[in-house]
């Protein structure tokens, strides 16, 4: 199986999102589409677009986005309990449709400002099962023609769908990507999603949890495909190993002079997958060559948690390593995102997408020494 490699596109009301460039109508329909053509023109798949309640919505401008380009793939973040099932099929089938099948999606159940608009907050297991009922609907509806469902947080009563999503090969519907590490996070990806998504964790952490994915798919009785995984961290790419690693550690210091205006995310800090990360730092500020930690700790939170370093060859390198491990989709980035596009869409994505990287380019730079910044 080939892998597919995504950029990500921010969806932000404030500009500067994780460092990128403040310029006029950053969010203007001009500019992201300048993005998602950028993204299209070099080769990669698509983009994640992200979603939360003080965010514009994710599925108007994948739409929008969508209908100015030719190639390029929205990963549609979305939220059960913004939506409700049949809603949301309907919307993805629709879109999917006019765009013969250039639609994937993200299923995000983690916490948000729920109340803002009308959602409750459960518990953790009730959020997972109403999340395991939400992506039953849809795939029922997208592959059935007829659909009856009674559960304890979704019905349904002869719900039909018109028109389907496109049918191509084996695939059957949209892709549904899923995060959470959480262990009923797990057995909903287990069971229901087609791809987990991971954060920039070590590749042992990496391998343990694949592995328990694939068994717990079996225990539980998977009825589809076979699980596949992805990965979404930063990648900090330049010239040179040392190049980069000058820019890492000049760009964690500047964190590092800011992180006291930081008020973090309360449902971040309570998200078992965001704890995995913090928690790396205190296994070092580099772990697996190249994977720094250090962002952690200065208010860098989920893909901007910990930064994969490096020329186009180290990184490259690295992300072959998970690739070996099992991981075929990947969405990467890193700011100021318009110029990453251009920059890591010539260095780094003909790398991964050839297969070819380059002799290791050795470095002087110890590895274990402290970062600078303070």
């Amino acid at each position: 199986m080939s892998s597919k490699f995504l950029w990500y596109i921010p969806n932000q009301v404030e500009p500067g999102h994780r460092g990128d460039d403040v310029v006029q109508h950053h969010n203007s329909l001009d500019t992201l589409t300048g993005h998602a053509r950028a993204i299209e023109q070099h080769g990669w798949a698509g983009a994640l677009i992200g979603t939360g309640w003080s965010r514009p919505d994710t599925f108007t401008v994948a739409a929008a986005l969508a209908a100015r380009t030719t190639t390029f793939q929205p990963l549609i973040a979305i939220r059960p309990g913004y939506w409700r099932p049949a809603h949301f099929a309907a919307a993805a089938a629709t879109l999917d449709h006019l765009t013969q099948g250039r639609v994937l999606v993200n299923i995000v159940s983690g916490k948000d400002n729920l109340a803002a608009y009308g959602d409750s907050d459960g518990d953790q297991a009730a959020r997972y099962a109403r999340t395991r009922e939400f992506i039953q609907i849809a795939r029922r509806l997208w592959t059935t023609e007829r659909v009856t469902y009674r559960g304890a947080h979704f019905s349904v009563t002869d719900s039909a769908l018109a028109p389907r999503p496109v049918v191509r090969g084996e695939r059957r519907h949209p892709t549904l990507y899923f995060g959470g590490a959480s262990a009923a996070a797990e057995e909903v990806a287990a069971t229901e999603a087609d791809v987990q998504l991971f954060w920039g964790e070590p590749l042992d952490g990496v391998a343990e949890r694949i592995g328990r994915l694939r068994q717990l798919g079996e225990k539980l009785g998977r009825e589809h495909a076979p699980l596949e995984f992805g990965l979404r961290v930063t990648t900090l790419v330049r010239d040179t190993t040392e190049q980069a690693w000058a820019d890492a550690e000049a760009k964690v210091a500047q964190l590092a002079r800011r992180s006291g205006g930081i008020e973090r995310n309360p449902h971040w800090q309570a998200a078992v997958g965001q704890r995995r990360l913090l928690d790396l730092a205190a296994r070092g500020d580099v772990l697996d060559d190249n994977l720094y930690t250090a962002p952690g700790r200065y208010g860098g939170g989920g893909a901007g948690t910990t930064w994969l370093v490096g020329s186009a060859e180290d990184v490259a390198r690295s992300l072959r390593r998970y690739e070996r491990l099992g991981i075929t989709h990947f969405v990467l980035s890193d700011t100021p995102y318009l110029p990453e596009i251009d920059r890591q869409g010539t260095q780094l994505l003909p790398l991964l997408r050839q297969g070819a990287v380059a002799t290791h380019r050795t470095s002087t730079r110890d590895r274990d020494a402290v970062p600078t910044a303070t």
